[in-house]
Order: C-alpha cells, then structure tokens, then sequence
C-alpha cells in the first residue's frame, strides 16, 4: 500500500520540480530523508547517476566530500548541501598538505585515495578507488610503491586480496570501528543460519570473520541475491532502513546498534525543504581543484 504523503514531502516534491532538482541521498541517512530521495546509493554512485541527469540542482544528502564530488562531476549543477556542517571524520584525518608530504617522501609512489577524500585531497592524487573497486585500482598499478589514503583498514583489506604492500595513512572511519569481533560472534549464536555481510572500513578481525565484504551498494545486491533469510549487517545502521524495504521476506540484523554515524544524521526533511527554498547552502569547488581531482577519477573509472 503506498503511503500518504507528509506536508513536508508535498511541499519538497512541488519545490523539486520548480527548482529543477534532484535529492541524492546516501544510504546511511535517517528513514525520512531516504523517503523522499529520488536516488539512493553511495557517494560516487550517486553523483556519477547525477551528472546524467538534466537537473539544474543536487541536492545531496550526505556528508561534505560526497557533495564535493557531485560539483567534480557536474560543474554545470549548482550542489546544495541541506546541512553544510555534515562532515566525515575519516575524510578530515588527512589534508592536502599531509599527501604532499607522504608523496615527498616517497618519490617513486603512485597515490591511491579513497573517494572519502576531499576534493583538496583527490587534487594531489593518482587515482580515486571507491570501497568496491580499490582491488580493482591497485591490481592494475604495476609501480611497486602504492600510497594508500586515509583508511587504514580498507588498506589492510587491500592489501590482503592484492598481495601488495601498501604504505598505508593511519585513518579510519570511528562508526565502523565501532564494531567488534565479538558483536559479531554474538549475533551469529543469536542468528546461527544468518550470513554476514560487513564494510571493508571494518577492523581486520571483523573483515575475518564475515561471509561477504562489500561496499553499502553492493551490500544491497547481495541481500536481493543471496538465498539467506537472514542477515547480519556490519555497517552503519542506516542501512538496514533500505534493505528491509527492498527485501520485505528477509531478516536484517545490526552487527552492533553503537555503529551510527551522527552526521550521517544531520539531514532532516526540513532542512532538505529550507535548502530547496534558498538554494543553500551551496558546495562549489574550484576549476583548478577540480580538474586534477577529475584526472584522479578518471583514472579509476578507466581501469573498472
């Protein structure tokens, strides 16, 4: 049964369409922003989906370098942000500065950043990978030194499957780190016939432990795919809001309720309304940021 709309989902679905606007939102966002998206997915997903669009404004629904990178891709659109103070604590653990100095001292190294990334940051890189296809990016770089940023544990991840060593930044993502080893092993005695799936941001005995590793999208392919009932989810929360609404016969289980990221949950519908009222607050960045951000992820897209 399709549910009635809210006078706020009126009021944006009319602004929409006055505007010429687009809502993007990522998957980790709270129920009622993921209820008025017209797309839902990871960050450069969403902004590869936007770029192809004909819509004059993004509204994104995410945090700051997921709307960064929908202004790389469509520096035509105008990208407004309904709470400009969202950020990523992992994008934040490494500036421009701190890549030039990692690349300095090692001269022969090609840079790999993850795309939680700043566009400063994506500037002063080789290539972009996202968490689906960082194996895919660095099994195609015949250098031997690989510079991999800012996760340290998608590093880790990393460099098991490509058996190469990758001189690794010491960040990493505090909502998934918040989940255990022993959250895991809890649920499974819980949930015995359940498969579990987790974020490669995850701790390395997490990672160890888990069925599937795999990025939040693919996340979504593999609960519709698998003929599991039952699944036990080691990501943010957010999550599991999607994957019981495109799975209705299947159980999604939280690897751990602590694993939510509060800016991630900024975002409500009101303030996608205000945004789509003023037209704020807007993420623009500049034409030489942007260009060498773009060859980086360019490259990525050429090899996957």
């Amino acid at each position: 049964m399709k549910k009635e709309l809210t006078e706020f989902e009126e009021k944006i679905k009319e602004l929409k369409k006055k505007r010429n606007a687009i809502i993007l939102v990522h998957n980790y966002q709270l129920p009622e922003v993921q209820d008025v998206a017209d797309f839902r997915g990871d960050s450069l997903e969403l902004s590869r989906i936007a770029a192809k669009t004909d819509a004059k404004v993004i509204v994104f629904c995410g945090v700051h370098f997921m709307a960064e990178t929908a202004s790389i891709l469509s520096p035509d659109k105008k990208v407004i942000m309904p709470d400009v103070s969202s950020g990523c604590p992992m994008a934040n653990m490494i500036t421009a500065q701190d890549l030039r100095r990692l690349k300095k001292e090692h001269p022969q190294a090609v840079a790999v950043g993850y795309v939680n990334t700043s566009a400063e940051v994506k500037a002063e890189l080789d290539y972009c990978c996202t968490s689906t296809n960082a194996v895919a990016v660095v099994n195609a770089i015949v250098k031997e030194e690989i510079i991999f940023v800012p996760d340290k544990y998608l590093a880790d991840y990393v460099s098991k499957q490509t058996q190469r060593k990758l001189i690794a930044w010491n960040g990493f993502c505090p909502t998934h780190v918040k989940i255990l080893p022993e959250d895991i092993k809890r649920e499974k005695k819980f949930h015995p016939f359940a498969k579990v799936m987790v974020h490669p941001e995850c701790l390395p005995q997490v990672v160890a432990s888990a069925d599937a590793v795999l990025s939040t999208s693919k996340m979504c392919r593999f609960a519709k795919e698998t003929e599991a009932k039952e699944i036990i989810v080691g990501t943010e929360v957010g999550l599991i809001y999607r994957l019981k609404q495109d799975n209705p016969t299947k159980e999604f289980y939280p690897a751990t309720e602590r694993a939510v990221c509060p800016n991630m949950k900024r975002t409500t519908q009101e303030k996608i309304l205000w945004a789509l009222e003023e037209l704020k607050e807007e993420v623009r960045v500049s034409d030489d940021i942007r260009l060498r951000a773009r060859k980086a992820i360019d490259r990525m897209l050429a090899i996957v």
